[in-house]
């Protein structure tokens, strides 16, 4: 009896394992997804404004074009290293099975689904300042790509 309480209780767990870690898989894929395509947009905006627009900022608290996309790396960077863990900022596939850890969030409790999610609008924000600057520099953004 005894046996079969066990192997009842480690299929019941696996059969609810199985489906997070699957959901957890899909997440990552559609992230990644998403985050490429943020990537190549963002690049397409640092390509688009001329080098010496780079200093330019539209109000004098603002930061300039190149510390908008600085401060984006720089965010990219500290939220994947530091916040998420010691390990390479650049490695985002050894945390495809963690994502319901919490963290203390400048004193808020997050999951790290929800930091990856925080890092993308906070990614949109900034190239958001940047389009605007080169409104305001006369020339014309790059289209806007779909699925970011």
């Amino acid at each position: 009896m005894k046996r079969f309480f066990i192997v009842t209780t480690i299929l019941m767990l696996f059969s609810f394992a199985s489906p997070m870690l699957a959901q957890e898989e899909v997440f990552i894929k559609q992230y990644l997804e998403r985050f490429e395509n943020s990537r190549e947009y963002l690049l397409l905006v640092a390509e688009t404004m001329p080098e010496d627009k780079y200093g330019f900022k539209a109000t004098p608290e603002s930061m300039t074009f190149a510390e908008n996309l600085m401060h984006i790396g720089w965010a990219m960077d500290w939220h994947s290293e530091s916040l998420m863990g010691g390990r390479d900022a650049r490695d985002w596939n050894t945390d495809t099975s963690q994502l319901d850890d919490e963290l203390d969030y400048f004193g808020l409790k997050r999951t790290k689904r929800q930091v990856l999610l925080l890092l993308a609008d906070h990614i949109t924000h900034h190239r958001g300042q940047m389009l605007v600057y080169m409104r305001l520099n006369g020339l014309k953004p790059p289209r806007y790509v779909l699925f970011q």
